[in-house]
């Protein structure tokens, strides 16, 4: 297993490789969605990627993988946890996507290196994180309707790292930030034309339902 220092090192290079300028296709076709799910009795992890109609956000195609941890839970190296289920998951489809929004954060991060920019890099491709909640950063509360942004910035200095997102009229923001190969503007406009109905976006709420009952059934097989 990769030490803490080992991953902190990884991170800091990596992170160096990063882009934020736009590489997609034109027209983008497929659009994926990313969810780790953890068994809150066990040390099982599930990966799990859906890959959805870029126009309908109709499901084309699921992919997921259960396994034990092989990372210990250390604030700012969650990537580390949940990267090996994903990456297995991710060779299982057979129609890879154009795009990939994450449960998680991009360069939104301490060391500027989140799950969503582990994964692009070391699959390059596009990616975008797009987290629940603020792991890293200040900003000023974004207006209530649907579509207001509040820039993220850095707590050191005043460098714009995401924005602060309202999905839907009068809820609680998302924060979208750059993962791997996009530019922020994209990644905002993307996430809001994913998040339809609810505060997340299609692809985020359809992979966690996917990955809660990938989880379920593996660890019934488990048992049998």
């Amino acid at each position: 297993m990769i030490s803490e220092a080992a991953a902190i090192a990884e991170q800091e290079q990596l992170r160096k490789t990063i882009t934020a300028v736009d590489h997609l296709p034109n027209p983008v076709k497929f659009i994926a969605g990313t969810d780790v799910e953890y068994d809150k009795e066990t040390d099982l992890i599930a990966g799990s990627i859906v890959v959805l109609n870029f126009d309908t956000l109709e499901i084309v195609e699921i992919a997921t993988h259960c396994m034990q941890v092989t990372f210990p839970y250390i604030p700012g190296l969650f990537s580390f946890r949940e990267l090996p289920p994903l990456l297995v998951a991710y060779e299982q489809l057979q129609q890879k996507p154009d795009l990939i929004i994450c449960d998680g954060q991009g360069i939104a991060h301490p060391r500027r290196f989140g799950m969503a920019s582990h994964l692009g890099v070391t699959i390059q491709k596009p990616t975008i994180g797009c987290g629940k909640t603020r792991l890293y950063g200040h900003f000023e509360e974004p207006a209530s309707d649907r579509g207001s942004i509040s820039p993220l910035l850095a707590e050191d200095n005043q460098e714009v790292i995401g924005n602060v997102l309202r999905t839907q009229t009068g809820i609680r923001p998302v924060y979208v930030s750059v993962g791997h190969m996009i530019s922020l503007s994209t990644a905002t406009d993307i996430v809001l034309k994913t998040a339809t109905t609810f505060r997340l976006p299609e692809t985020t709420r359809i992979a966690d339902n996917y990955g809660r009952l990938a989880l379920e059934a593996y660890k019934k097989s488990r048992s049998l």
